[in-house]
């Protein structure tokens, strides 16, 4: 891996920063900005566009990869997913570590420092750091505050938010132990590797928030339900609840419980509140010890009116890290 040596005579490992992108050129420029601006210097960034209608390298006039021998753009032939981008990413690689931001996200500049100095004063087992999360959308502001620590299985099996890509970097000695995130989910692409990489390494949170996420960006968020519901979900449960039956009843039916209450979360983003109203009861059934499904169960009786009633009371009168989701 390569490595260079800092002004003190501290060694500063190669960091590998991978932004997949698809048709969000416009959004592109600020990803790309933010891992620019990082105040640590050891960084190659490798930009996979999967098969933009516009080409990114058309697009990027004020970046100028041919000059800049740490700056690749990688193109896949046809529109592969996000997970693909990544892998080509990850396989194109030279960095001991590496980080991921989608095009849609941006970093502090003092995220890649921060990680990289988690994993130097970590031990071995350590293999994955992640941050705090700021979230900007139609609905307002969430921060989302790292705790977990250590062996984390637990904490993903009762559904604790971890940040989605753009926060971790994992370092590339687990990804082989672990394999690549997995190229055949639609969503929750995240959430499935993270349970992988638990399986082999310890996770360390920085306690700041530096992650940005813009979320509510146009999109089909009923064909994501539907994804979710149709493949994600019965994908995810099929290769892990083996995970959850080690650790015991109550974390395997808490597993399937927070994977419920994450569809029925995302059918009320598609107003399909009849099938939110099925998902959230079938999470309180598979677990009835799960208290904080029933807030929205009760909410979601009276459709969006009501739902979107008792949830702008919630936030009003409390604060504090957003759940998992």
């Amino acid at each position: 891996m390569n490595e260079s040596v800092d002004a003190e005579g501290a060694t500063t490992p190669l960091v590998s920063a991978i932004i997949p992108t698809y048709g969000r050129n416009e959004r592109l420029s600020r990803a790309i900005q933010s891992v620019l601006e990082q105040t640590y210097e050891n960084i190659e960034l490798l930009v996979v566009d999967d098969a933009s209608p516009t080409p990114v390298r058309e697009t990027l006039d004020s970046f100028d990869p041919t000059v800049d021998s740490s700056f690749r753009i990688l193109r896949h032939d046809k529109n592969r997913g996000a997970n693909a981008a990544r892998n080509t990413g990850i396989r194109a690689a030279d960095g001991r570590y590496v980080a991921f931001l989608d095009d849609d996200d941006r970093w502090d500049e003092t995220k890649i420092t921060k990680q990289v100095q988690a994993f130097q004063q970590s031990g071995s087992e350590t293999g994955v750091v992640y941050t705090g999360v700021r979230k900007d959308g139609p609905e307002g502001t969430t921060v989302s505050t790292p705790i977990a620590s250590g062996d984390v299985m637990t904490d993903l099996l009762t559904g604790t938010n971890f940040g989605q890509f753009s926060s971790v970097m994992v370092d590339t000695t687990v990804i082989e132990t672990a394999g690549l995130p997995d190229e055949r989910l639609p969503a929750w692409q995240d959430r499935e590797w993270f349970v992988r990489l638990a399986q082999h390494a310890h996770f360390r949170p920085v306690r700041e928030t530096l992650t940005y996420r813009q979320t509510g960006l146009p999109d089909s968020i009923t064909k994501k339900f539907e994804q979710k519901r149709d493949v994600a979900y019965p994908m995810l449960i099929s290769k892990h609840d083996w995970v959850g039956a080690e650790y015991g009843t109550y974390y395997e039916r808490m597993f399937i419980a927070t994977m419920r209450r994450s569809l029925a979360r995302s059918a009320v983003r598609a107003n399909r509140y009849r099938e939110a109203r099925k998902y959230f009861l079938l999470s309180a059934l598979a677990n009835p010890l799960y208290w904080s499904v029933y807030p929205h169960l009760v909410a979601s009786l009276g459709g969006r009116w009501s739902y979107e009633s008792i949830a702008s009371l919630r936030q009003k009168v409390t604060s504090g890290p957003a759940s998992g989701t």
